[in-house]
Order: C-alpha cells, then sequence, then structure tokens
C-alpha cells in the first residue's frame, strides 16, 4: 500500500523530556524502526511531522538575541524546522535500512504549502505560538513588531498567528517522483511552509499551517491507500477524561463528524486530526487509522487503533 504516515509531537520529543537535541535523536531512531518496520512489510511510505516544540524553540532564540543578530520570520522558522528534523529522521531511517542491510535510502524534500491570500484566517490569528511573556515583557513587541497576543489560561501571554488552511502542496510532483524510487520521503513538516501566489510568484507568509490538514492534503493529492495519524494515545476516546470515556475502534466519517460537531474532540489535540481524517475518507474512500506510532503495524493488521472508514 501507498500510506502516507503523520507523525504526531510525541514521535520526536516526548512529555517529561527536555526535549532537546539528544531526545529528539533517540525518539526519532525509535520513530524510524518503526517506518521501516512498513517498508519491509512491503509499503510505500511518506512521512509528515509536526513541529510545533521546535519551532517555538527557534521563537525563544530569535527573541533572546534581540538587539544583537538579526529576525527571522515565522515562513523561515518553519523552513529551518524542516530541514534540521528532516535531517535527523532521513540520517536514522538510513542507519536502520543499514543496520538492516536493506539497500534504501530516506529522504527529505522541504514543502510549501500554498494557502489562499485571502483566507479569513488572516484576519482572525488563532494559533499561539513561541514562549510565555508576562504582560510587560509582551508590550514591546505588540508596539514595535505589531504583534497580535492573547493571555493563555493564565500561563501568560503568547503570540498568536493565523492558521490558513492549505490549498495546494507545491512539491506535489516531486514528492511523487521520489515515491517511484522506492525510498522513504520526509516532507510537509509542520504542515507545509506557508505561501501565498502574488502575479505567479510565490511570498512566504507569518502563519502556520496544521500538519494534520496538511498531510491531509497530500495524501489525497498524491492517492494513498491508506492515511494513518499518530499520536499520544492508542485509539480515539469520547467523553474524554469524563467517567463516560469510551475507547472507539470504529467509526464512519458521518459518526466522526456528528462526535466533532458535539464538541467531543478540542481543538488543541484530537480536534484537527479527526476532521483531517474526515476530509481524506469523504474525498477518497480509503481509510484513516490513529494511534501510537509503535501500534502501526498491528493497527493496519485491524488489531488496535481506531479506523475511520466511508459511510
Amino acid at each position: 500500500m501507498k500510506i502516507v504516515l503523520a507523525l504526531g509531537g510525541n514521535a520526536i520529543s516526548r512529555k517529561g523530556e527536555r526535549g532537546d537535541i539528544p531526545d529528539q535523536i533517540r525518539n526519532s531512531r525509535a520513530t524510524a524502526e518503526h517506518i521501516v518496520d512498513l517498508v519491509q512489510a512491503g509499503h510505500q511510505v511518506i512521512a509528515t511531522h509536526g513541529n510545533g516544540p521546535q519551532v517555538g524553540n527557534i521563537l525563544r532564540r530569535v527573541e533572546s538575541s534581540r538587539g544583537f543578530l538579526y529576525s527571522l520570520p515565522l515562513d523561515i522558522c518553519g523552513a529551518h524546522t524542516q530541514g534540521g528534523m528532516g535531517y535527523v529522521f532521513q540520517r536514522e531511517l538510513i542507519n536502520v535500512f543499514r543496520a538492516r542491510k536493506m539497500d534504501k535510502i530516506a529522504l527529505t524534500i522541504i514543502t510549501q504549502s500554498l494557502v489562499d491570500k485571502n483566507d479569513p484566517a488572516f484576519q482572525n490569528p488563532t494559533k499561539p505560538i513561541g514562549p510565555f511573556f508576562t504582560e510587560e515583557q509582551i508590550q514591546p513587541m505588540i508596539e514595535k513588531e505589531g504583534w497580535v497576543t492573547v493571555e493563555d489560561a493564565g500561563r501568560g501571554w503568547r503570540r498568536v498567528v493565523p492558521s490558513p488552511k492549505p490549498i495546494q502542496i507545491i512539491e506535489e510532483r516531486d514528492i511523487r517522483k521520489a515515491l517511484e524510487f522506492g525510498d522513504v520521503i520526509v516532507c510537509c513538516g509542520g504542515g507545509g511552509i506557508p505561501v501565498v501566489e502574488k502575479d505567479g510568484l510565490l511570498f512566504g507568509v507569518e502563519a502556520v499551517i496544521d500538519k494534520d490538514f496538511g498531510t491531509s492534503l497530500l495524501a489525497r493529492r498524491i492517492g494513498a491507500d491508506l492515511l494513518v495519524i499518530t499520536t499520544g494515545v492508542e485509539k480515539v476516546a469520547v467523553h474524554f477524561n469524563t467517567p463516560g470515556q469510551k475507547w472507539v475502534d470504529r467509526l464512519t466519517a458521518s459518526e466522526a463528524r456528528k462526535y466533532s460537531d458535539a464538541g467531543e474532540f478540542p481543538a488543541g489535540s484530537m480536534g484537527p486530526k479527526i476532521l483531517a481524517a474526515i476530509e481524506f475518507v469523504e474525498a477518497t474512500g480509503n481509510d484513516v487509522i490513529i494511534t501510537l506510532p509503535e501500534k502501526t503495524l498491528e493497527a493496519i493488521a485491524g488489531k488496535t487503533g481506531t479506523r475511520i472508514v466511508r459511510d
């Protein structure tokens, strides 16, 4: 099968860890083992990944060096994570291939996601990024940089940026061609670097793409047979963290939408994954699996995970 595998944050940085480079390398190596398991089982694999903690750390460095070094726009910060994280995944995948004596490689494709410059999201920034500040600390950025900010649940003030929906993967043709060689492709990091088109040219914008929406679009465009979204739980739950919590093995797209409309899946966690899954299922008729990275093969075999299917 042609599988698009969306790697959640726990595939790279895990709760309770510092999330530094040694942590990221160790977790990426473990994730690489699971990806190569899929290749050994005969599947074609394209892997995407989130970048929230990593791009936040880059922004911390930018703010810490303010007045000493030049600043970095958000699209460049996203590109830095694609290159750095892609390199680590690529290297560790190659190391696993070599350890298993498999004549394959992995490659990273820096990926841009085209968005509509008139997307309403640009007028309503909602996506928190970067570190927390006190009100006094963030005021100069509001005045000098024009930041839009929010107070985040009593934890401090944060910058918020637009999160428009992706409408095209610019490197789609290159991803298709690379897949023909049978190698693992790492792409669409952080949902893709957001760009807009003006007079036929591409320009980066101060925004972030939701990783799951970017991955779903890619999977639809390249004709994936299966979309696997990995996260920090083995299965999707309804009535999560309540006495009536129930783990779900299987949902139709309409059932998933019904639960979503009822507010079962929060926007900051499972919500985008469910909506991205619904988009893929409704467009292709193919299945989506949501599970832990290490449970992917078992989930494909129907032994665990939550499978979302067409009606």
